[in-house]
């Protein structure tokens, strides 16, 4: 399945006493909400990319999006444009962090402490090392 790097889909804003809802007609279940417009449009990509990310790992098919002015919202909707750049969302997904258990003699532990050791970038770089990747500490 091909992948785009940039896709664009028509949002609906609808504005309400209690802030901004926004949904995504082309993809159901991509819904979001905000306290204010500038709010909305961060909120609106991000879940777009999400939504569109998700997919992707799914292997889903994408729709192609609907032309703007063929939508015509519920009295207070606001059709607008939302585009999201996917190779950023990508990269997010594949770097994100784990958490992992890790088991020391408390007298290891207790002397790390004491020297204000980061535990998470020693494990990082004895891994890479182990490993033989790039950016292995010199």
């Amino acid at each position: 399945m091909a992948r785009n790097d940039y896709y664009a889909y028509p949002a609906i804003f609808y504005y309400d006493d209690d802030g901004i809802s926004i949904e995504f007609p082309d993809l159901p279940g991509c819904l979001s909400c905000a306290a204010t417009t500038e709010e909305a449009f961060r909120h609106a990509r991000e879940a777009l990319g999400l939504h569109l990310f998700g997919m992707e790992q799914d292997n889903d098919p994408i729709p192609a999006p609907t032309p703007a002015q063929a939508l015509h919202p519920e009295d207070g909707g606001t059709v607008t444009l939302v585009d999201v750049y996917m190779p950023s969302i990508r990269m997010a997904g594949v770097n994100r962090s784990v958490n992992r258990t890790v088991t020391l003699p408390a007298w290891l532990n207790a002397a790390a402490q004491e020297r204000g050791i980061n535990f998470s970038q020693v494990l990082q770089d004895a891994l890479k090392q182990q490993l033989h990747l790039p950016g292995t500490p010199a």
